[in-house]
């Protein structure tokens, strides 16, 4: 069993870990940390979350608290905001355990970037050379032996997918950059009470144009520039990623199909609609997959794309990885 502690556990992304990694056949939760200062500090994660009654009922600790017990700690899950998770990584590399970080804070090995993206000066220019990202279906050989995963991003997620087979069976117009419109519900924010955040605040609107943290994220791991504009939806989870490209010669609706089976036919989690439909958030909430469907005339392309944020583009992904980091079933507790 892997002694296991989840930080972070009484936000969104964080409950699902702890659902999902509770059912782990080969997993031990040690203890459920929230911050010192969280007003969740010392209540039952039921009494928190009602759905967790008569499954988990762990008390929030802080974790000077949770690392009193002196047990032995094999694998830490940081559902933490970038900067938390930025001062802790390191303390827990120290003590040889497992990180993997649902967080920005280790995705990309430009210190640079974290202070014009995340406002923070990165310190651990060591760590960041050492990190994997997670992208589950693309870096299974560097997973399996990472000590430090860097889960991507919900939004980078559905991008990556989508578009990555194209580009490594080079059929994408690199000459054209890929246009991505996404839409993410409110729980995308995170669980702080803000006023922007509020459901009756919210509404369809675009934001962060040109300056999107993921936006990079995204053209870094695949190698070309492309225009990202993100949104906020007033529903509470998923995102639904409508990207529109140009292949470099005229392809018919199979030869697309073709090329994302030859990718994804065996992957578990991804599902490609081959009936000339495309997804909607419906079929992928509260589910872990990612689905994705497309239409294409003569070199346009449009690849829609319908994930759960908080599953495939969070927690789910996270315990992906881990499956594949300790050898387990890729779908260990997930399905």
């Amino acid at each position: 069993m892997l002694n296991t502690l989840i930080i972070g556990a009484s936000g969104y992304a964080g409950i699902e870990l702890v659902y999902y990694l509770n059912k782990h056949s080969y997993v031990k939760i040690l203890d459920l940390v929230v911050s010192s200062n969280s007003q969740d500090l010392g209540k039952s994660i039921d009494e928190l979350y009602p759905q967790m009654k008569k499954i988990i009922n762990l008390k929030l600790k802080s974790l000077d608290q949770a690392m009193k017990t002196n047990k032995k700690i094999d694998v830490v899950f940081l559902a933490t905001d970038p900067v938390t998770s930025h001062n802790l990584v390191h303390f827990f590399i120290k003590k040889k355990c497992v990180v993997l970080d649902l967080s920005g804070a280790f995705r990309i090995n430009n210190v640079n970037f974290y202070k014009k993206y995340y406002g923070f000066v990165h310190n651990y220019t060591d760590l960041l050379k050492k990190s994997t990202y997670g992208l589950a279906e693309w870096n299974k050989k560097n997973i399996s032996k990472a000590q430090l995963i860097a889960v991507p991003g919900c939004y980078p997620t559905a991008a990556l997918l989508s578009l990555k087979p194209l580009i490594e069976s080079k059929y994408l117009d690199k000459k054209y950059y890929p246009v991505i419109n996404a839409i993410s519900g409110i729980s995308g924010a995170g669980r702080k009470n803000i006023l922007n955040n509020n459901f009756c605040e919210v509404s369809l609107n675009a934001y962060n144009l040109f300056k999107h943290r993921h936006e990079p994220e995204i053209s870094y791991y695949l190698g070309i520039p492309i225009i990202f504009t993100p949104h906020i939806g007033n529903f509470s989870r998923g995102i639904l990623s409508t990207i529109t490209c140009k292949v470099k010669s005229d392809m018919l609706y199979e030869d697309i199909l073709t090329i994302f089976k030859k990718f994804y036919s065996n992957e578990p989690l991804i599902r490609i609609y081959d009936n000339k439909k495309t997804p909607a958030l419906k079929s992928v909430i509260n589910l872990p997959f990612i689905d994705i469907g497309f239409s294409i005339k003569g070199k346009y392309l449009i690849i829609i794309a319908a994930e759960d944020n908080l599953l495939k583009g969070a927690a789910t992904q996270a315990i992906q990885c881990l499956n594949i980091r300790f050898g387990f079933l890729e779908t260990e507790s997930i399905l």
